[in-house]
C-alpha cells in the first residue's frame, strides 16, 4: 500500500475512489505500472475519477510537494473521438516535475514517456470568472514560452481511457520551459507553426489552431473549469495549453528538440539505460 500521510483523509469518499487512487500512488511509488483504475470506477464517471486525482494531489502537497499550475490534455479532436468524449481534461503540475531546457531526464524517472510539443502561459493576475473570457486571458497573461511536456501513464501500456488518465492526473510526467519569455502583445497563437525532432529526424508537427482552435481557446476553458471548481487559476501560475502535434514515445538516449515560430526553441535529452543520475 502507498505511505499516506496520516491527516489526508478518506472517510467521506467511496470506496471505489480510494482504491483508484491506491492503485496509481503505489505505482508511482514502485515504478510499476498498474492495471486500468476505469475497472473500478463507474465506467464514464469522469467526476469520480477527478475526485482520484484531487485525493491523491492532496496526498502529495501533504509531503510538501508544491503545485505551480496546471496542464490541459485531450485538446486534439482527434484524441476525443478516440477516447469517446468531448472536451478536454486537466491536471496539476508540481514544482519538482520540471526539467531544465537542454538537460536530461534520467534513465527510470518514468514509466512509459512520450514527448509532446505546446504553448506555455505564465499568468500575472487571477482568473476568478466561471466565464472566463479571452480578453480576461489575455490581460492576465505575463508571457509565453515554447514547452515539451512529457507525458507518462501510470496505467500499463497506456490503457487508457478518460477516466484513467483524468484519475492519473491527466497522465502528468514532466515538463521543459524555454528560456525567452515572450509577450503576447501582437502574438497570434492560432498560427504559430511547430516542429519537432527526435534524434535529428522530424517526428511530430503541427499548429496552434490544432489545439481546441488556438491555445488561448484552451486556456479559457481552464480558467473556466477551474473557477467553477472553486480552485480558480492564480498570479504566477504556469499553464501548458495541450499539444501541437502528435506525442512522440521516447526511449533512453533519445534526444527531443522543438521549435514554434515567434516562440523560440526547447530541448530534453533522455538518459542513457542504466544512467541513473
Amino acid at each position: 500500500m502507498p505511505n499516506v500521510p496520516d491527516h489526508v483523509p478518506t472517510d467521506s469518499l467511496p470506496g471505489a475512489v480510494v482504491k483508484a487512487a491506491d492503485a496509481l500512488a503505489g505505482a508511482a511509488r514502485d515504478g510499476i505500472a498498474c492495471a486500468p483504475v476505469r475497472t473500478l470506477l463507474d465506467d464514464g464517471d469522469i467526476e469520480a475519477a477527478y475526485a482520484v486525482q484531487r485525493l491523491n494531489l492532496r496526498r502529495e502537497q501533504a509531503t510538501g510537494r508544491r503545485i505551480v499550475g496546471r496542464k490541459i490534455g485531450l485538446t486534439s479532436p482527434a484524441v476525443q473521438r478516440q477516447l469517446g468524449v468531448d472536451q478536454p481534461d486537466f491536471g496539476a503540475l508540481f514544482a519538482d516535475t520540471a526539467v531544465p531546457e537542454g538537460g536530461e531526464v534520467p534513465a527510470g524517472r518514468l514509466l512509459q514517456p512520450k514527448v509532446e510539443a505546446e504553448v506555455a502561459l505564465v499568468l500575472g493576475s487571477d482568473l476568478p470568472h466561471r466565464h472566463c473570457t479571452v480578453v480576461d486571458l489575455l490581460r492576465a497573461t505575463d508571457f509565453a514560452l515554447p514547452a515539451l511536456e512529457i507525458v507518462d501513464s501510470r496505467v500499463r501500456d497506456w490503457d487508457i481511457s478518460i477516466v484513467d488518465t483524468v484519475a492519473d492526473n491527466a497522465s502528468c510526467g514532466l515538463y521543459v520551459l524555454g528560456a525567452s519569455p515572450v509577450p503576447l502583445s501582437g502574438l497570434d497563437l492560432r498560427s504559430v507553426q511547430m516542429t519537432m525532432t527526435r534524434n535529428g529526424e522530424m517526428a511530430s508537427e503541427g499548429t496552434g489552431a490544432d489545439c481546441l482552435g488556438g491555445p488561448l481557446n484552451a486556456a479559457v476553458w481552464l480558467a473556466s473549469a477551474l473557477a467553477e471548481r472553486g480552485d480558480p487559476l492564480r498570479a504566477g501560475d504556469l499553464v501548458l495549453t495541450g499539444a501541437l502535434g502528435p506525442m512522440v514515445p521516447a526511449a533512453p538516449g533519445d534526444v527531443f528538440h522543438a521549435r514554434i515560430s515567434n516562440l523560440g526553441t526547447v530541448g530534453i535529452g533522455f538518459a542513457a539505460e542504466g544512467d541513473h543520475r
